[in-house]
């Protein structure tokens, strides 16, 4: 019996070191196991802030790419501005040149003997004074600026008189009305019917010279340069086409 006892008690005590290693052998796992953890943790951190980085730099990229094409599209808004700077400047210029010219007739007809107080025909049934009157009341509403008003009073003029010798000069100025206020299209079609119906007139050439005033306004060079040719070839010796030469040379 005491053999027995002694012999289990030796097997217990060889199995305590096993037990005890067995133990040991757990906490080194889950040491490892945590140091892998936090291994990992370190690394996945590293990653994301990386990730981070290269999403910044890809902005960035973006962001750059996106101010070249604002830098390009300026460039073109500002080349556009100075054409169309260039254009209203050259606009401007043939309006005064033409506004001039537009004053010194209308000095001439202000003066004794102009057209107006110095025509003798008229419609039939109108006595000369009232169609001068009347033909000097539309042209006044456009010395005023009343375009508008203008080109309603020599309309109809145009419809009282239409055989009045300053029939011609009503459907310039008309012409001339619609060029004052920018429109040029009406502008070029007024003094269309100047030339189609009075080709003879004295106002025949100041209307081809208005149209290549309007034609230019317009940005046709190209036509305001047919028409002035056109003036000299067909006017030579008309005032309008000593015009018409300086802006040939211009």
């Amino acid at each position: 019996m005491q053999r027995l006892t002694l012999a289990l008690l030796a097997a217990a005590a060889l199995a305590l070191p096993a037990r005890s290693f067995a133990l040991f052998e757990d906490d080194e796992a889950r040491r490892k196991i945590n140091e892998i953890s936090r291994q990992l943790a370190a690394t996945t951190r590293s990653v994301e802030e990386r990730l981070a980085k290269l999403e910044d730099r890809r902005a960035l990229v973006d962001l750059a790419a996106q101010l070249e094409a604002l830098r390009g599209d300026l460039a073109k808004l500002r080349g556009q501005i100075e054409v169309l700077s260039n254009q209203l400047e050259t606009s401007d210029k043939r309006q005064k040149d033409l506004y001039a010219d537009i004053d010194a007739r209308l000095r001439k007809l202000e003066q004794p003997g102009g057209a107006a107080s110095g025509d003798k025909s008229g419609a039939e049934g109108a006595t000369p004074a009232a169609e001068a009157k009347a033909y000097e009341a539309a042209l006044n509403q456009f010395k005023l600026g009343n375009y508008p008003l203008a080109i309603s009073a020599f309309q109809g003029f145009l419809v009282t008189y239409p055989s009045s010798r300053l029939a011609p000069s009503a459907q310039y100025w008309i012409g001339n009305a619609h060029f004052a206020q920018r429109e040029y299209k009406q502008a070029m079609a007024a003094q269309q019917k100047v030339i189609a119906a009075w080709p003879e007139d004295a106002k025949a050439p100041d209307a081809m010279l208005n149209i290549a005033s309007a034609q230019e306004a317009l940005g046709d060079r190209k036509g305001a340069q047919k028409t002035l040719e056109g003036l000299l070839a067909r006017y030579p010796q008309s005032p309008a086409a000593a015009s018409a030469k300086q802006r040939l040379k211009r």
